[in-house]
């Protein structure tokens, strides 16, 4: 089992006197900086002028700058913008103002890992992760709690790095929940992982096609949507807060022999196959030049993936059920 740090493991007086530049104020971003300021630590903001962003972080308190300006007076920069945008801005802005003593941060090792960022050696290099959104991060350190997260030490050039990321943890509310660490190729390897084929790609294929099975088998577009895709929520929310033993005891025994006999029959040894291929890929760093030629090159085929999905008949069923639940527009 891996070592599990706590509040007590983790000092934030390591930050005090020190200013944290937040480059961007997004989901993460804005969540992080709030936190931070909350547990009592200086922290500055970078982000485009004129953009909605700028004016959350103004309206939120904080003292908003360029990039440049703020990686120059940062003594910690954490870096929360895109992964596709990083080393562009990093390049432009950054680079130049990472002088030795600085803590260069990220909360996905994504440019770090495959060298689209290549930091000076004399600096350190961490991650601190917090495995939740932006908006859990922010809600369960005000309710006192927090989000577990994840360390990595990519560079120890001061030899208190992992100081400087347990406290960062604490400071945004992580050590509360748990820390563990990793490191950046742990991080970011099982992170495109989980996401390309089982959280997003995996998940989203799968609905699609239970969809058009029960659609192309005459039953009831609606029916396939519910069945398929809307009940979805309540079994993950059971694996969520239960595992998938405690999903399984709460649903019913026909669900439960289905599950056991049927669902090793449709993700069977073939997926696993596809699925360690889809890892070679991402060990290898095919996917992540494949990811950031797709963005030099102008999204083309990502965009018109996307246009291809929005026409689905799952989208348009979809809507209009989504339209007559009222509990939704909560």
């Amino acid at each position: 089992m891996a070592k599990v740090y706590y509040d007590s493991d983790a000092n934030l007086e390591v930050l005090k006197g020190k200013t944290i530049a937040i480059i961007g104020f997004g989901n993460q971003g804005g969540a992080q900086a709030q936190n931070l300021k909350d547990s009592g630590l200086k922290v500055i903001i970078a982000e485009v002028e004129g953009t909605p962003n700028w004016k959350n972080a103004q309206e939120a308190g904080f003292e908003v700058m360029a990039a440049s300006e703020a990686a120059k007076i940062g003594d910690i920069v954490q870096v929360l913008i895109p992964d596709e945008l990083q080393a562009k801005v990093y390049k432009e802005s950054i680079k130049k103002h990472m002088k030795k003593g600085k803590t260069l941060m990220f909360s996905h090792g994504f440019n770090i890992h495959f060298k689209a960022i290549k930091p000076n050696k004399d600096i350190d290099v961490i991650m601190v992760a917090p495995k939740g959104p932006g908006t859990m991060v922010r809600q369960t350190y005000a309710d006192g709690a927090g989000v577990p997260c994840l360390i990595a030490i990519y560079q120890d050039a001061s030899g208190q790095a992992k100081e400087t990321a347990l406290a960062y943890a604490k400071g945004i509310g992580g050590t509360r929940a748990g820390v563990f660490e990793t490191t950046f190729k742990e991080e970011v390897e099982t992170d495109l992982f989980g996401e390309q084929t089982v959280l997003c790609g995996g998940c989203t294929a799968l609905v699609k096609a239970g969809f058009e099975t029960l659609v192309e088998a005459g039953y009831q577009p609606e029916m396939a949507y519910f069945e398929c895709c809307h009940e979805l929520k309540l079994i993950v929310d059971l694996i969520y807060k239960q595992g998938l033993i405690g999903m399984r005891k709460a649903v019913s025994n026909t669900a439960e022999y289905g599950d056991l006999t049927v669902g090793p029959k449709i993700i069977d040894e073939k997926v696993k196959k596809r699925m360690k291929k889809a890892l070679d890929r991402i060990q290898s760093g095919a996917f992540a030049r494949e990811w950031l030629k797709e963005n030099k090159d102008g999204c083309k085929n990502f965009n018109a993936l996307r246009d291809k999905d929005k026409n689905h008949a799952i989208e348009k069923v979809g809507a209009e059920l989504r339209g007559m639940m009222h509990w939704l527009k909560k």
